[in-house]
């Protein structure tokens, strides 16, 4: 969304909802995450329905270009906040319910709900600031041998 400056902190905490979604929506290839314990076997088909594909069939809607753009954006954003105060925006914006965010969180409701809504506060000041999130400063060994 090029018009940063227009955005308040309802439409962020829908840019947040809808961030989650996308990422949800995401693609997961069997294989794509840590391998763990296991066997190297295929899975041994059991029954004759299942080997010729007669069971539910799965419907996956892939995200679009444009709302993984906007996903990364919203992402960015979280640099922006305290870690503590970023995972309460994204258990939010996962739509979990205030005590599971409490938990996470430890702390009670109204102070969780007060570090919600300045979280989204300081987002919409620096979006209207139109400033670009800082990326975190890793240490890595140049050609010299000294650290950048």
């Amino acid at each position: 969304m090029n018009n940063r400056m227009s955005l308040t902190p309802r439409e962020i905490e829908d840019r947040f909802e809808e961030a989650a979604i996308t990422l949800r929506r995401l693609p997961n290839p069997a294989g794509s995450g840590p391998r763990g314990y296991g066997q190297s076997w295929p899975d041994y088909v059991q029954e004759a329905q299942h080997a010729y594909g007669y069971t539910q069939v799965r419907i996956r809607i892939v995200p679009t270009a444009a709302e993984i753009q906007r996903m990364d954006e919203c992402i960015d954003w979280l640099r922006w906040l305290d870690p503590d105060d970023a995972k309460i925006v994204w258990l939010r914006a996962e739509g979990k319910r205030w005590r599971q965010v409490c938990i996470h969180a430890g702390c009670v409701r109204q102070t969780a709900w007060r570090r919600w809504a300045a979280a989204l506060l300081t987002v919409a000041k620096h979006l209207t600031a139109n400033e670009k999130p800082k990326a975190k400063r890793v240490a890595t060994a140049s050609t010299s041998g000294t650290l950048l």
